[in-house]
């Protein structure tokens, strides 16, 4: 009876083998990152300057999952902004203050330190600020863009001579 179910074991895994997964089916590859092969460049215009970021999965300016990580300088800081879509954060490096509102106040900032995640839900007014030099996976649905809740803080609306 036991070697029957042996056989029976061996069988289905032989089985399950020869099957093709649906992404190897549909000719995708697994994805992995490492902090040696990550490419960084300067952050997106949407951002002040001073960011970095590196794209992990996906294009986040086109329809579907996206995977991207975040380096900001200490003391970096997103005004108050929003997303037409859910942003989930995870602080890889450092510490982020993140407060919901339209006016940034580190007074009831939250304190998000490694290993911490939030999800901003669609359209929640929000600002982050970074505590030492900080890193933060940001993943979703595209397309991800960002609303200034005041446009004199969106960098895309400056004139600037500083290059990114």
């Amino acid at each position: 009876m036991k070697s029957m179910r042996v056989i029976v074991q061996v069988v289905t895994l032989v089985a399950s083998a020869a099957v093709p997964s649906a992404a190897q089916s549909a000719g995708q590859q697994h994805v992995y990152a490492t902090p040696s092969t990550l490419k960084w460049g300067p952050g997106p215009d949407s951002l002040p300057a001073g960011a970095q970021a590196a794209v992990i999965d996906g294009d986040p300016t086109q329809a579907g999952m996206f995977v991207i990580r975040l380096k900001f300088p200490n003391g970096y800081t997103v005004p108050p902004h929003w997303h037409p879509t859910d942003e989930n954060v995870v602080v890889l490096q450092g510490t982020m203050r993140i407060g919901m509102g339209d006016k940034v106040d580190e007074k009831t900032a939250v304190q998000l330190p490694v290993g911490s995640f939030i999800k901003l839900p669609k359209e929640m007014h929000h600002y982050a600020i970074a505590a030492g030099e900080s890193i933060v996976q940001v993943h979703g649905m595209g397309p991800f863009a960002i609303t200034y809740v005041n446009k004199i803080d969106d960098p895309r609306t400056k004139a600037s001579t500083t290059p990114r």
